[in-house]
C-alpha cells in the first residue's frame, strides 16, 4: 500500500500538490482507494481517497495511531559535511531508514565543505522516512560551527568519534547506555583538530571509536546510528 507524507493532515484532510500528483497521476489512484499517511511527528494514518484531485487530493481518515513506533531515547548525529555532497546525502538517507531524530551539519577547522543545502537534505529525509515506513521525520538543522555546537548540547550522553591514536578512546558500543538521549560528533575527512577535541572534552564529550577500521565520515555516521539503535533494540 502506498505511503504518503502530510505534516498537517488532521487539519487539512488533503495531500499537498506533490503528493496529490503522485497519488492520482502516477499511481492512478481513485476515490475509495486506500492509502497510508505519516505526518513526520509520530502520527500514522489509515485513510481512503475522498476527492481524487491531482493538486489537492482529499482524504478520509479511517484509523489513526499516535506516537507510532516511538523510541524511548533521542539520537542526534552532528556530522561534518563531506567534500562530495552525495556522501552526506547518502548518510542522511541511511540514517533516516535506520532510525534517527536529529542531524546537524557541523563546520570544523578541517572541513572542505562549508555550504549545505538544507532543503535538499530535508527532501531526502522525507523520501527515506516514507520508504522505510517510519512516522517520525528527523530534524535536519542548518550548519553550525563545531565549537558553537559543543557548548550548547543538552543530551544525556555526549560522544566525539575521532582518529587520534595518541588519545584514549573507548568503543561506542561499550560506552553508550541504552535508553539514554545521545549525541555523537563525526568529524571531516581530515578529522577534528586537537583544539576541537580539547574543547569538546571541556564540555563533557567522551572520545569513542567504532571498531578498528578507519572509516569515511559518512560511514562512521551510519555505524554510530546503527550501533545506538542496535544496542537499544537488544535492551528491550
Amino acid at each position: 500500500m502506498a505511503l504518503f507524507y502530510a505534516p498537517d493532515i488532521l487539519s487539512t484532510l488533503k495531500l499537498d500538490e506533490e503528493e496529490s500528483n503522485h497519488a492520482i497521476k502516477v499511481l492512478r489512484m481513485k476515490a475509495g482507494d486506500s492509502l497510508q499517511i505519516v505526518d513526520g511527528k509520530g502520527g500514522y494514518y489509515e485513510a481512503r481517497i475522498s476527492d481524487p484531485n491531482h493538486k489537492r487530493c482529499g482524504v478520509e481518515i479511517v484509523e489513526s495511531f499516535s506516537e507510532f513506533e516511538k523510541r524511548p531515547y533521542r539520537l542526534h548525529i552532528a556530522i561534518a559535511p563531506t567534500k562530495n555532497i552525495e556522501r552526506l546525502e547518502w548518510f542522511v538517507e541511511k540514517a533516516t531508514e535506520i532510525g534517527i531524530d536529529e542531524i546537524t551539519p557541523i563546520i570544523c577547522e578541517h572541513s572542505e565543505r562549508k555550504i549545505v543545502k538544507k532543503d535538499r537534505l530535508d527532501k531526502i529525509a522525507v523520501s527515506a522516512m516514507k520508504q522505510s515506513k517510519k512516522a517520525y521525520l528527523p530534524v535536519v538543522n542548518e550548519p553550525v560551527s563545531m565549537l558553537s555546537f559543543v557548548s550548547k548540547c543538552k543530551e544525556t550522553q555526549k560522544f566525539i568519534a575521532h582518529c587520534m591514536s595518541d588519545s584514549e578512546r573507548t568503543d561506542l558500543s561499550s560506552s553508550y547506555k541504552p535508553g539514554s538521549d545521545v549525541v555523537v560528533l563525526i568529524g571531516p575527512e581530515g578529522d577534528f583538530s586537537p583544539a576541537e577535541l580539547k574543547e569538546s572534552l571541556k564540555y563533557g564529550f567522551e572520545p569513542v571509536l567504532m571498531g578498528q577500521s578507519r572509516l569515511r565520515t559518512e560511514t562512521a555516521g551510519v555505524v554510530a546510528v546503527h550501533t545506538v539503535v542496535l544496542l537499544n533494540d537488544m535492551a528491550k
